[in-house]
């Protein structure tokens, strides 16, 4: 008994070794297949039809029957009484940055799109927006998309429901409105760059590094080299340019800051944030909705990648035999001899 066993639990790890490598190779095969750039589509979700969905199944689920009659009777009635004009529109954009920012590509896409389309007059955009920051050309690319908004004259508002520190704050700045949830992380108003430095553990090695540049400064730090004084000091030349920039940056979206006091590369929950000028109003972005839930027809814009016949199979392959594959071993791990 020991040895079947022994043998099934040997043979469920073999085959959930042979699954994940055919998994594995299915996926490098149809990625590698691909003569054509991927496109997109835009995607419009009716967010006030889902609130309002949202609304009759709580109302249907907590009134009786007698009182659910009543209410609709008053709810038809409301109806007839006038054909409401169209509502202002209101554009909710969701923003989860990373640290590379190659969200952008999506981010213009969908603004394109709601410039096409928008009444400066009457719409606006709420941008959902979540980012630790990232690469400075990123993020300056993302805070550019979110100025051709304004500067078409969209309203706009960013609501902050965790975290637009660095180069997310430098998107938010660009608002007519911040909006951030109470412990929200605001801030850091800063730049980083860090390198490691590998020369005394090549050295050790009696491994030699050649780095050849033309040009004082077309290389300051370096991985492997041996890192000079004078590297450094541009480095740091540089670093000092990129803050200057960021905080000329937001001193021109938020004239009335305190640019010296906030530009220290600290962060703050947004209740402190608010008391340095950094946000505008503490609340979540759920309420911002449903406070224009009644006046506004509001619409959630996206830009999604179609997925080919190849990614689809590769990802419900892979998907599959995880599962049998773990499943299987699950089984056999169970038994006790």
């Amino acid at each position: 008994m020991e040895f079947l066993y022994e043998y099934g639990l040997f043979f469920a790890k073999t085959v959930t070794f042979v699954i994940a490598t055919i998994a594995v190779v299915t996926i490098v095969v149809a990625s590698s297949v691909k003569p054509k750039s991927k496109k997109g589509e835009i995607v419009v979700d009716d967010l006030s039809e889902q609130l309002t969905e949202l609304k009759d199944n709580f109302i249907s689920s907590t009134l009786s029957k007698k009182e659910l009659k009543t209410y609709q009777k008053k709810q038809k009635a409301e109806a007839k009484k006038s054909q409401p004009a169209p509502l202002p529109r209101l554009y909710v954009i969701d923003f989860n940055g990373s640290v590379d920012a190659h969200e952008v590509d999506s981010l213009r896409e969908e603004i394109s799109a709601i410039l096409t389309f928008a009444d400066k007059e009457k719409d606006s955009v709420l941008v959902r927006l979540e980012s630790g920051g990232g690469v400075v050309h990123g993020y300056g690319l993302a805070a550019s998309q979110l100025q051709r908004l304004t500067k078409a004259d969209i309203n706009l508002t960013v609501a902050i429901d965790k975290v637009a520190a660095s180069g997310g704050y430098m998107m938010a700045c660009v608002a007519n409105k911040i909006v951030a949830a109470p412990f929200a992380i605001v801030g850091s108003i800063g730049v980083i760059a860090q390198i490691p430095n590998f020369n005394k553990i090549l050295k050790k090695n009696d491994i030699e590094f050649e780095q050849i540049t033309a040009g004082d400064y077309k290389r300051t730090l370096t991985l492997f080299g041996e890192n000079t004084d004078k590297g450094r000091e541009k480095f740091k030349e540089e670093i000092e340019q990129t803050h200057g920039l960021f905080k000329s940056f937001v001193t021109q979206q938020r004239p009335s800051l305190d640019i010296d006091a906030v530009a220290t590369g600290e962060h703050w929950f947004a209740t402190q944030a608010l008391e340095k000028g950094l946000v505008d109003e503490i609340n979540t972005s759920d309420d911002v909705l449903m406070a224009q839930y009644e006046n506004k027809q509001i619409f959630k814009v996206s830009y999604k990648i179609k997925k080919n016949l190849s990614d689809k199979f590769a990802i419900g392959l892979s998907s599959s035999l995880n599962r049998a594959g773990v499943a299987l071993y699950s089984h056999f791990s169970k038994l006790k001899p």
